[in-house]
Formats: structure tokens, sequence, C-alpha cells
């Protein structure tokens, strides 16, 4: 930054401004300064010889210059070489310009006038010139800083966007932020609904404000005013005095002390969302940039908002395709039953009858029935083995706990289950477990060759928990396709978050979450 000049930093600005101080005042203190130098002369005047006294008289004659116009400076420069004369030659010759040396006098006091006064307008200029560039600087220094200071506010909000953070945390940081860097004491955030309301889901009223905005009500978009005007045109709009607005929502803001305001359109995926507006309590146009200073910050909640609900849908449609997989399950399930099973079940029972009735003596024929017989029972099992793998019908009739019981039962290897579920929980809960589980323990026996597996299961506040932990070989990775790859999806399409901890040679650790409603 431009440092100023010494001269103006003792006082001599007025001295070096580029308007030169009234003439009235020049004139006054030429006069004075004339009469204050020959008082001061005569005093002085036994002390050293007349000439020596010549250089005194060009002190005024270099303040005049330095100060005031050109003609001022010449009459200056005239009177005094004149007083110079009279006090020179007095009383013999009087005051009477009669010898050259007074002419010479006069030629040179007009010269030093004249220099002095283009270098005090040299001097002048450089100090204007100075204080300007001081001013340019000290605007740009504090743009700078105004600028910078809105680029971290939207690095800021940017983080929580890129981290996803929830609108709950985003919105109020936005309101927050804009009121910093606007220099308002207002910010508000507004949703519209289909129902020609608008929802307020952030506002902030600055520090040492009680929060009296009803965030989280709905109020009607009708008649004039920022909130309206934004909804009916898509684009900003701006009151410099809300006295003339009309609607419920002027009602609201006039009673909290504001006066003008400026919004801008929150656009979601070329949709209008919302509004973002500043307030003010003054009555006065808020500065041109406004409306492009919200709208940067608009922009962020904007993909916010469209991560948001782009989550949200990837979520429902994981869901959806879960439930619909499980669905489409239930059904090959009942149809096995109910159907090739039932067959099976039935064939079963006729050739027994047939047995029944094959005379002693073909004792052979009566062996083969039998060995069919033994067949369709083998087949009707292993019917029913696929048949659990694809729904787990225990699941749907008895709940999780019988469930995993029944896994442990079956299970090859050695099961301690712990369980501490009291209540049903939700039915796609209690089947993603039953997958985890299934899979978990089908790993151990099969891939991991462990001696035997611990289960915790227990409802825990809103959520399941389980822990699958087996002592087999360790070193499974869900990043290579394998059947932990699908469980991670299942759990986490309803919701939850499964984790998987199997260092080489140490076992294997799940570590389940699932929403017991989702």
């Amino acid at each position: 930054m431009t440092k100023a000049s010494p001269l103006l930093r003792v006082g001599w600005g007025p001295w070096l401004s580029r308007t030169p101080p009234p003439r009235s005042l020049g004139v006054a203190v030429a006069a004075g300064l004339i009469a204050v130098q020959t008082a001061v002369l005569l005093l002085l005047k036994k002390l050293a010889s007349d000439n020596a006294f010549g250089a005194v008289y060009l002190i005024g004659v270099l303040v005049i210059a330095t100060g005031w116009g050109p003609g001022l400076t010449l009459a200056m420069a005239a009177l005094s070489a004149i007083a110079y004369s009279g006090f020179r030659n007095w009383p013999e010759h009087g005051v009477v310009m009669s010898q050259l040396q007074d002419w010479v006098v006069l030629v040179v006091y007009v010269v030093v006038a004249l220099v002095a006064h283009a270098l005090a307008g040299t001097a002048r200029k450089r100090a204007a010139d100075a204080a300007k560039r001081r001013q340019e600087s000290e605007a740009s220094g504090a743009a700078l800083g105004d600028l910078a200071g809105r680029q971290a506010a939207l690095r800021r909000i940017a983080t929580l966007v890129a981290r996803g953070a929830p609108a709950s945390e985003i919105f109020p940081a936005v309101a927050e932020e804009l009121a910093h860097c606007l220099g308002v004491t207002d910010t508000s955030l507004w949703r519209y609904e289909s129902d020609d309301t608008a929802t307020l889901v952030a506002a902030y009223e600055g520090t040492g404000h009680a929060e009296r905005k009803p965030v989280g009500t709905r109020w009607p978009v009708r008649g004039d005013n920022i909130v309206a005007k934004v909804a009916r045109t898509g684009g900003p709009a701006r009151l410099d005095d809300d006295q003339t607005a009309t609607g419920d929502i002027p009602a609201l803001v006039r009673g909290l002390g504001l006066r003008a305001g400026v919004g801008t359109p929150i656009i979601v995926e070329r949709r209008l969302w919302g509004a973002a507006v500043v307030g003010s309590r003054q009555v006065m146009s808020l500065p041109p940039d406004t409306e492009e200073r919200v709208a940067e910050f608009t922009e962020l909640v904007a993909t916010a908002i469209a991560n948001a609900e782009a989550h949200s849908a990837l979520k429902a449609s994981r869901a959806r395709i879960v439930t619909a997989a499980d669905d489409a399950r239930r059904r090959l399930e009942r149809d096995l039953h109910d159907g090739a099973q039932q067959r099976l079940v039935s064939l079963a029972v006729q050739l027994r009858l047939i047995e029944a009735e094959v005379p002693p003596e073909l004792g052979s024929v009566k062996g083969r029935i039998a060995r069919v017989v033994a067949e369709l029972a083998a087949a009707s099992a292993d019917l029913q083995e696929i048949a659990r793998g694809i729904h787990p019908a225990i699941v749907s009739s008895g709940g999780l706990g019988p469930a995993l019981k029944s896994l442990a039962r079956r299970c090859p290897i050695p099961v301690t289950l712990n369980l501490a579920i009291e209540e049903r929980l939700s039915e796609s809960t209690e089947i993603a477990a039953y997958y985890v589980v299934a899979e978990a323990l089908t790993n151990a026996a099969r891939h991991a060759h462990a001696s035997g597996v611990d289960i915790d299961a227990k409802a825990q506040g809103s959520d399941l928990v389980l822990s699958i932990r087996d002592d087999g070989a360790g070193g499974a990775d869900s990043s290579q396709g394998s059947g932990l790859l699908g469980l991670i999806d299942r759990v986490e399409a309803i919701g939850g978050h499964l984790r998987v901890l199997s260092p080489p040679g140490a076992g294997t650790t799940l570590q389940v979450v699932i929403p017991i409603s989702a």
C-alpha cells in the first residue's frame, strides 16, 4: 500500500493541495509577512549591513509562491522588492525604486517567486497523484479482501457439499455465510411447494439477534413481494422499500424490522426449487452486484440439493430393486414348494402305495420301487434346500431369531449364537440380516476353513447390529466381486452399512448395522 507523503503527514496537506487557499487569505498573509519582516529588520538594522537583509524578504515570497496562484505570487514579489528598497534607502532616498540595484532586486524576487511557484505546483501535483494512488491502493486492497472473504466462504460451503453434508447443515451455513459476505443482518432460504406455498428452510438474523423467524413454517406465495416475484419470474427480484410489498410474507418481514431486500432463484436441474433472500433493516438500495453475489451461493445450494435428490433417488431405486428381487424369490420359492416339491411328495406317496400292492414273490420289484421312493425323497429334500436358499420362508413365518438358529444348526462347523432381539423387525431388515449370516457361514465353512463362528445379533436403538467372527484363514476382499459385494449392496440399499475386517491369517469379522425400520 502506498504510504502518505512526509509533508502530508506533518500538516502540509492544504499547502500541497491542487486547490490553493482563498485569495483573501493570501493577501492577508502577504501583508502580514511584509509588515512583520519590515518590523523585525528595523529592530535588527544595527546588527548588520542593510544588504544582508535582502534575503529575509524572500521568505515571504516563498511562502506565498508555494501556497497561492501566480498573480498573488508576482504581487508579493513586487511588494517585497519595494519594501526592501524602502527599508534600505529610508530616509535618504525614500521608498521610490530610483536606483538600478532596486530593479535588480525586483527581477531577482520575481524570478525566485516564479521558480518557487512552479516547483510548488509540481510538488502539489505529485502529492495529489500520491494521494490518488493511495486511495486506489486502499480501494484495491479492500476489494481483494472482500473477494478473498467471498472465496473463503464459497470454499467452506463447497466443502460441505462435496462431503455430502445433509441439507439441515448446508442451508443454515449458506444463510450465515451470505450475511457475512454481503454485510447484511438478515438472510433466508425458501423452498417452493406444489400448493403455491413456500417453506422457510433456513434463516440467519446476525449475532446478537434472537432467532425469530419460524424456520420450517409454510407461507402462501402471493402478493407483491420478493419471494412471490422470484416464483413468478424465475429470476432475481429486489425491493428497496418493503413498505410497498403485499402478501403474507412481507408482514413477517416487517415484523422483524426489515425494510429492503434482494432475492435470487435456486435452480435445480432446470426447475425452480426455491429462493435465497437477503434483507436490510434500512430503507436503502443494496449494491447493484448483490444478485450476482447471492447467485454464487445459490449455485452451490442447487448442487447440494441435486446431489441429495440424486442420492435419495439412487437409494430408493436400489431399495426397490432389492424388494423386487425378494418378491421374485418369494414367488419362486412358493412355486417350488407348492408345485414341484408337492408333486415329488405325491409321486413318492403313490409309489409307496404301489409298493404295498406288489406281491411278496416280486421282491426285486419292491426293492426297485423303494429305491425310487428314496431318490424322490432325496430330490424333495434337495429342492427344499434350494427353495430355502432362494427365499428364506422361515424368516417370514418365524422371524429372524428362529431363522438364524436354523442356519446355525445346519452349518457344518460349530456356531455360537448370541441373540438379543425381542420383537419382530421389518421384513427387509430380517431378510438382509439372514442373507448376511448365511453368506458368512458358507464362506467360513467352505473357503476360510474355520473351526468355529461366533454370531452376535442385537437390537440397539433404531438399528440391528450384527457381528459375525470366524477363526479361519482371513484375507477376504469384498472388492473382488465375491458374495460379500452383493451383501454390501443389499445392506446399503436399505440404509445400512457393512464393514469387512479380514487380515490374512487372523480370521474374518463382519460388522453390520441395518435400520430396524428399513
